[in-house]
């Protein structure tokens, strides 16, 4: 068993209430501020982030722990409500009233790995990793993309050994936002290359304070240092720590895949009332071209939402792949207008937020599957178009062709 389950005071499933709508208004004003514009906007944590940032988040969530809210959807006895959509819904609408910290440090816990976990892990794996989660304590990674399998990714070439009880984990990963701070890391490894390379992988959950795993942040152009490459070189994991049987990692990655696109195609941080308070200080309404742009931005925004909310209620991951290229498209289209509303400034003039927003949007196109692969996705899985020509299909992927 990872952790042992700790005893804060947060109720089991038989001591929680049902919900009600007026008694949970009641509990977030007790416990959160009424919602605000005044501070900008902030997106997917660009830009500097701090201890007192996280401490901010975990703040947040610790606040919520005692009811479920931050996890509705989740089990009582790891950490949420056990509620059904439309009651994790109404959660959402009334959380949406309040100010929210940053919670992008958090978001691969609490969107990826809280529901991989549920789909695919242990009851012990849940009821140690879970609980954390939701309540801030533990902030965790996704050790996915590789410098050679980035798009690509049953490419990934990271190699887990087993010896007994023990996995000894070598190779390289990157773009892995916040490892550098993360205490836990959802792992992707080649375990049998003799495999073909989508059979072949299994998935495993890694301590980040293991010898053997080096952690080196990449700057990039927004200022933030978010992202990483992690070097493995025979970093130890206990079998016990195995995400889903041996050689079933894609079946583990797609879970997580799926509801990452949906997470961040539900917006990443970038609200309604934040875009149209926006539009209103940089007069979007003063000129008749500009109102038509900011109209059709607010839409698309929408319609990416209701798509993201469906990929999140199901995991569905033809949803998610609609939503992450809406999203993606809705923020270059929004961070524009606001650079252009602003006029020179927008570009001479000290950064702001909507310029910081500005120079992250390109990166959302990428992070997460590029645009390129999700409309692949739809192509394949909801078009049923005929599929592109591989030349390593079924054959060992220690056989594949590489440039």
């Amino acid at each position: 068993m990872p952790h042992n389950p700790r005893d804060d005071g947060t109720v089991t499933a038989a001591q929680r209430p049902g919900f009600a709508d007026a008694d949970a208004a009641e509990f977030l004003a007790a416990h959160l501020a009424p919602r605000s514009t005044a501070d900008g906007v902030s997106l997917l944590g660009a830009g500097a982030e701090d201890d007192a940032a996280l401490d901010e988040g975990r703040a947040f969530l610790r606040a919520l722990a005692p009811r479920g809210y931050a996890v509705p959807s989740w089990p009582a006895e790891y950490g949420g409500m056990g509620a059904d959509p439309a009651t994790a819904g109404r959660v959402a609408d009334l959380l949406a009233r309040h100010d929210t910290p940053d919670l992008y440090p958090f978001l691969v816990g609490l969107a990826l790995v809280g529901p991989t976990l549920l789909a695919h892990g242990t009851r012990e794996q849940c009821a140690g990793w879970l609980p954390p989660i939701a309540r801030g304590e533990e902030i965790w990674c996704q050790l996915f993309s590789e410098p050679g399998a980035g798009s690509d990714l049953a490419g990934l070439a990271a190699r887990a050994e087993r010896d007994g009880e023990l996995w000894r984990v070598s190779g390289q990963k990157v773009w892995s936002s916040r490892a550098h701070y993360a205490q836990w890391g959802l792992l992707l490894t080649r375990t049998d290359p003799d495999l073909p390379k989508h059979a072949g992988i299994t998935a495993f959950g890694l301590d980040m304070r293991t010898a053997g795993v080096d952690v080196r942040p990449l700057r990039q152009m927004n200022g933030d240092a978010h992202f990483n490459e992690v070097f493995l070189d025979g970093a130890v994991v206990r079998d016990e720590d195995r995400i889903g049987d041996i050689g079933e990692g894609w079946a583990v990655a797609l879970t997580t895949l799926a509801h990452e696109r949906g997470a961040l195609g539900g917006g990443g941080g970038l609200g309604g009332a934040e875009v149209l308070a926006m539009f209103g200080e940089r007069g979007a309404g003063s000129r008749a071209v500009h109102r038509q742009d900011a109209a059709d931005a607010f839409a698309r925004m929408q319609a990416g939402r209701w798509t993201a909310a469906r990929a999140r209620a199901g995991g569905d991951e033809r949803a998610g792949a609609g939503a992450k290229i809406r999203y993606a498209d809705v923020l270059r289209r929004v961070a524009g207008l606001a650079v252009a509303l602003d006029g020179p400034g927008g570009v001479a003039g000290p950064p702001d937020d909507w310029t910081t927003v500005f120079v992250t949007a390109p990166s959302v196109s990428i992070r997460g599957g590029t645009d390129e692969i999700q409309r692949t996705v739809i192509a394949d899985r909801v078009l049923r178009l005929p599929p592109e020509p591989r030349v390593d299909k079924g054959i060992p992927f220690r056989d594949v062709p590489r440039s």
